[in-house]
């Protein structure tokens, strides 16, 4: 019987609850002598009309008696031509008692009509329809966990700032799907507006569904029509005010203002969060990677700023980043190197020499290299003892890489820039498996005497063994991809490297793929290229004599115009020592960052102090000083953190104005910035956002007072709380983009 009981529970569901997500299962809550009790959840707009459909698909006969019991359970009893169907109030849970003298007896009326059927060998159900409903079954079950880990999430990321224009773009992508539910892979395309009489964002998909659809006279429609088609699916939802159709079909998207201010209040409740990522991923950036005994110059100074902001925005979105410094540890220079040690230093295993200048050092051994045949038989011994480990030479070696490590830790300390060492010496050991894997897998080929790896498409090959047996820089380069891959797990390599190394490196990730190592819509392994250095001249970045310029030379350089910069404006007569000092650094260091970052990466960019330093414009010097501006508002009106975040919990910011709300739009763009970089790894672009906030502010600024003042006095009379929010939210947004940049701002300038 309870197998029957089970079966009705089944048709009961099926007949009451609408196929929408977030309907419960029928389950029997207990069974008395008397009848069975079911608990079943129904929608709140269920009533006698529902319940009735659910009596009727159990047959439920007028007169079924038992009214005293469902009277003391609080029930109402309506009666149908053919029924008494038990109705609950409409709460969230309804109770349907059910008499189970009748159940029974339309248990036997059923069990006849089985019986009859299988005499006549039609029940059978065909294994291809028994199939079918166990793969929806399936499918009906991922959806529901799929659902439930989707909204897990998002109650997860309440703190996280909402990405708008992706919410507004999944809320499009659901409209156009139902207006058009047999469109395969629909075009989406979703905006910001540029001007804001056509609201803040719109959608373009129409155009581009109208090309799309059977061009028959009978199914013929235009670009508006499916705009507005498109405009009927979207749902009531907390982001958006009103659409509205203009033009040949764009659909303008205003945002709601109270859903605006709430999202205000939360930044400063919570402080700037990241949007919330699908996961947590492991990215390893390659970035640097100076080479030991010759100094850092101007060239090596855009990938470690470059690099340095990726792992900074990669931390930020809460990624585990793994900072490497691809040192030139080691090759055949080392060889010349050691043997010039030894002739100026003969005591260098028992007292350190003194090495001030690695670069003047290094020149000296190159000359002897080039010049003196005994000196250069030499330095290819140095070279294979030192392969071979013998004792002595390592020390040699690592006593002139320590020397070199020195010299780049001060480099990285004034840019505040951290580095995991990790140089070609780490993959020695690792290339004669890498030989011996592209040899097994029957890629090699000879080439007078060498082995070579051609790829796919590629018109140069790797060389991953020399002809004397030695590896080379294609082999260290393949041995650090695998050891990224496969030991470090890593979702997502990025390699700061010039562009004029596109080649190669391209090559060595199509030998990765080729040979299994990773599949590219899996694992993300990118080259962020970069161009060179220009001066004033437009040429290759070098001193008056030609020579590189030394990046030590040029960070000092920096830090002595931003002084005099700085005493031009008279800041080191109202500044304490120690707030000039540190102004100096922020403008200094800040500025050679920005200027670089600012830049799309992939050109050329000329360096200028004197562009750097101009506080006109996009550049650091500007936003620093719009920053501290920004900061002194809430300080020179007496109002300290705690007041602000009180304020923030309790005062809600009113965008009345339009100023106000331009301001409080452009600040809520923040997290879609970021994700634009994540998927292009273009910095520039958070440049160009902060000076768009920055200027934005200053509209704000000048138009809406925050504290008003006596005329006569000066003595504050108000102060607009709502609109000190405002100043805020814009402080921490810039802070935060500072920070990602690498740039320290101060409280004083």
């Amino acid at each position: 019987m309870e197998a029957h009981v089970a079966q009705y529970s089944a048709r009961l569901l099926q007949q009451v609850s609408p196929a929408s997500p977030g309907r419960g299962t029928l389950a029997p809550a207990r069974v008395a002598p008397c009848c069975a009790l079911f608990w079943f959840p129904l929608p709140s707009w269920a009533g006698g009309k529902e319940l009735g459909r659910a009596a009727r698909s159990l047959s439920w006969h007028k007169g079924s008696g038992d009214n005293a019991a469902v009277q003391e359970a609080g029930l109402s009893l309506h009666s149908t031509p053919t029924w008494d169907c038990v109705c609950a109030p409409r709460t969230s849970l309804h109770m349907v008692l059910v008499s189970v003298n009748y159940v029974e007896k339309e248990i036997k009326i059923l069990a006849a009509e089985i019986d009859q059927l299988k005499n006549f060998g039609c029940l059978e159900v065909s294994p291809s329809l028994e199939g079918l409903r166990d793969e929806n079954a399936k499918l009906k079950y991922r959806l529901n966990v799929l659902q439930k880990s989707l909204q897990e999430e998002r109650n997860k990321s309440v703190k996280s700032m909402i990405n708008i224009n992706s919410r507004i773009q999944e809320i499009f992508r659901d409209a156009i799907k139902a207006a058009y539910p047999d469109l395969e892979k629909p075009p989406l395309a979703v905006t910001p507006s540029q001007q804001p009489k056509f609201g803040d964002y719109q959608c373009n998909s129409a155009m581009s569904i109208t090309k799309m659809l059977p061009k028959t006279s009978e199914q013929k429609v235009s670009p508006r029509e499916i705009a507005e088609n498109i405009s009927r699916y979207i749902p009531e939802n907390e982001y958006i005010e009103k659409v509205e159709i203009a033009g040949p079909g764009f659909i303008n998207v205003h945002l709601r203002k109270d859903f605006v201010s709430r999202q205000l209040s939360s930044l400063l409740v919570n402080g700037v969060q990241p949007p919330a990522m699908e996961n947590r991923k492991k990215v390893v950036v390659d970035f640097s990677s100076p080479n030991i005994a010759k100094e850092m110059h101007v060239g090596h100074l855009r990938s470690t700023i470059i690099g340095d902001s990726m792992c900074r925005l990669f931390e930020f979105v809460g990624y585990d980043v793994l900072r490497l410094n691809h040192l030139g540890d080691w090759g055949t220079q080392f060889g010349m190197l050691i043997a010039h040690l030894q002739d100026k230093f003969p005591d260098f295993l028992t007292v350190s020499p003194p090495i001030g200048d690695l670069q003047a050092f290094y020149k000296e051994s190159k000359r002897r290299f080039d010049t003196e045949e005994e000196f250069k038989k030499r330095a290819y011994q140095c070279v294979v003892l030192l392969q071979s480990k013998s004792p002595d030479f390592i020390k040699a070696w690592k006593l002139i890489c320590d020397v070199s490590r020195k010299e780049f830790q001060k480099i990285y300390d004034c840019l505040d820039v951290k580095l995991i060492e990790r140089g070609e010496s780490y993959y020695q050991d690792k290339m004669k498996d890498i030989v011996q894997e592209f040899e097994d897998r029957g890629f090699v080929q000879m080439d007078d005497g060498r082995k070579i790896v051609f790829v796919p498409g590629g018109s140069v090959p790797l060389t991953i063994m020399k002809s004397d047996g030695g590896f080379t820089y294609d082999t260290s380069d393949l041995a650090a991809l695998k050891q990224r891959l496969f030991e470090e797990k890593a979702d997502i390599i990025v390699y700061v490297v010039d562009s004029g190394q596109s080649v190669h490196l391209q090559t060595v990730f199509a030998a990765g793929q080729m040979i299994g190592w990773y599949d590219p819509a899996v694992t993300r392994v990118v080259h962020a290229a970069f161009g060179v250095v220009l001066g004033e001249d437009k040429k290759k970045f070098k001193t008056r004599s030609g020579e590189t310029v030394r990046l030590i030379e040029l960070l000092e350089e920096g830090l002595k115009r931003s002084m005099d910069k700085l005493k031009d404006k008279e800041r080191d007569k109202v500044l304490t020592e120690e707030e000039l000092k540190a102004a100096q650094t922020s403008v200094a260091f800040g500025c050679i960052k920005y200027a670089d970052l600012s830049h799309n990466r992939m050109n050329d960019y000329i360096f200028s102090f004197d562009k750097m330093l101009d506080d006109r414009g996009n550049t650091a010097a500007y936003l620093l000083y719009a920053f501290t501006r920004i900061r002194s508002i809430a300080r020179l009106a007496n109002i300290d953190e705690e007041m602000l975040q009180k304020a923030a919990r309790e005062t809600k910011i009113l965008l009345d104005h339009e100023k106000e709300w331009k301001l409080g739009k452009c600040i809520l763009k923040f997290p879609e910035i970021l994700q634009k970089i994540l998927d292009d790894l273009l910095l520039h672009t958070l440049c160009d956002y902060l000076y768009e906030l920055a200027t934005t502010f200053t509209e704000f600024y000048d138009n809406c007072y925050c504290v008003e003042k006596d005329r006569q006095t000066g003595t504050i009379v108000k102060v607009n709380m709502w609109r000190m929010l405002l100043c805020e939210a814009t402080a921490a947004v810039m802070a935060k983009g500072f920070d990602i940049l690498g740039i320290k701002p101060v409280q004083k300038m």
